[in-house]
């Protein structure tokens, strides 16, 4: 069995196609600058293969990838009838959707309504799925939401102490993202471990340019650190996390800037860059911490302190903790981040083999040491193979 996932930006497209017999990837790519000067790179057999191809939308840009999968030379499949069906990943499904669903009318508009949450993801997500509605009408489609994984959240956990007419009226509350890798590395972590998820507290660390934490109880999020927004909760590389909201609106006073300057400036110019003046990257941060940069060294801290405080709350959220993972870009790569936010962590008996840390880059492995109170993995996340699973699980496991 083969499922194309697919995830529709503004103006990219990404794509795997999928063997679900061996988890293997086929083939991937990623089109790019849609509606431009359009360019798609394209990956198989460790090959990658730039083809620069204008196209004016996105069926345009599924067309020619479909083309390509079809492709004598570096094609993986001879018809499209060896596609199975098709997994979206779509960010906001508001409070409307609780799990991933099969793609229909209703749930088509249902996406559109929550466009006001995701402004720039949710109607990319939609041009994904009429293309392929249009070009492979047969195909069953199913869309795997950011914010399902955490709709299990306590209500007293995402209200907003604000006036609650704004939740009546707007939806205003904490959703939460990175459900699918969050709920991925937890399964994972339980497989690892051999218990059931059921019985396990855990903690996982998806810390990336986008970074969030979420707790998970009985296999169910209860609390995460992303808001209403991907902009909330710890901070990241260019976004600035959790602050006193006063802080906005006095900047926005003193340098009379509107809404979307503000906006701009709390998603790309804060967090590691804001706080750093050097990079969005923490390897470039690290680097220039190694050189002597008392900038840099101040943005890591922060950056470590707030991380740790974080996943203190979640072991409030769930009265302790037996398992922390750490998964995405600096998760599965930053040694130096994960050895300095553990150690914050000690008070929860959390002991780190720095050893066994240095060695952990970007594979599976246990970093704690043998007499630490909770135990501390890296686990790679892989939202694809999981929005794949999802769609076999709807379309044939019913």
């Amino acid at each position: 069995m083969k499922i194309l996932v697919l995830n529709s930006g503004s103006s990219s497209l990404k794509y795997q196609l999928i063997d679900m017999d061996s988890d293997k990837v086929l083939v991937s790519g990623n089109y790019e600058r849609i509606g431009g000067d359009s360019f798609l790179t394209h990956k198989v057999n460790g090959e990658k293969i730039k083809l620069e191809n204008p196209v004016s939308n996105h069926q345009g840009a599924l067309k020619f990838v479909i083309d390509q999968l079809l492709n004598n030379e570096y094609g993986v499949i001879k018809s499209l009838d060896e596609i199975d069906a098709i997994g979206h990943r779509v960010v906001h499904g508001g409070e409307k959707f609780k799990n991933s669903v099969l793609v229909n009318d209703e749930v088509i508009k249902a996406i559109e309504d929550c466009v006001d949450l995701a402004p720039l993801h949710n109607p990319a997500a939609v041009l994904g799925i009429n293309a392929c509605r249009d070009l492979m009408p047969e195909k069953p489609n199913v869309v795997v939401f950011d914010t399902a994984f955490h709709q299990t959240i306590p209500k007293e956990r995402f209200i907003y102490p604000v006036p609650y007419e704004y939740y009546e009226k707007y939806g205003i509350r904490k959703y939460g993202f990175h459900g699918t890798s969050h709920k991925f590395v937890s399964n994972r972590v339980a497989e690892i471990i051999g218990k059931p998820i059921e019985d396990l507290k855990i903690i996982n660390c998806h810390l990336g340019q986008g970074a969030s934490i979420c707790a998970v109880q009985d296999g169910k999020s209860v609390e995460t650190s992303m808001g209403l927004t991907p902009v909330a909760g710890i901070p990241m590389g260019s976004r600035s996390g959790d602050l006193d909201p006063s802080v906005v609106t006095f900047i926005m006073k003193k340098e009379n800037i509107t809404p979307e300057e503000m906006d701009t400036i709390l998603n790309k110019k804060s967090g590691l860059l804001g706080v750093s003046k050097v990079s969005q990257d923490n390897r470039d941060v690290e680097q220039a911490v190694a050189d002597g940069n008392e900038q840099a060294k101040l943005a890591l801290d922060n950056y470590h302190y707030l991380i740790a405080c974080y996943i203190a709350r979640c072991a409030v959220a769930m009265n302790g903790v037996d398992v922390i993972s750490f998964t995405a870009g600096v998760g599965e790569r930053g040694t130096e981040s994960r050895l300095e936010i553990c150690k914050k962590l000690e008070f929860l008996g959390v002991k780190i083999d720095e050893q066994a840390n240095k060695d952990a880059f970007a594979v599976e492995a246990k970093i704690s040491s043998e007499d630490s109170k909770v135990q501390v993995y890296v686990v790679p996340t892989n939202e694809e193979l999981a929005i794949a699973q999802e769609t076999q699980n709807i379309c044939f496991n019913k």
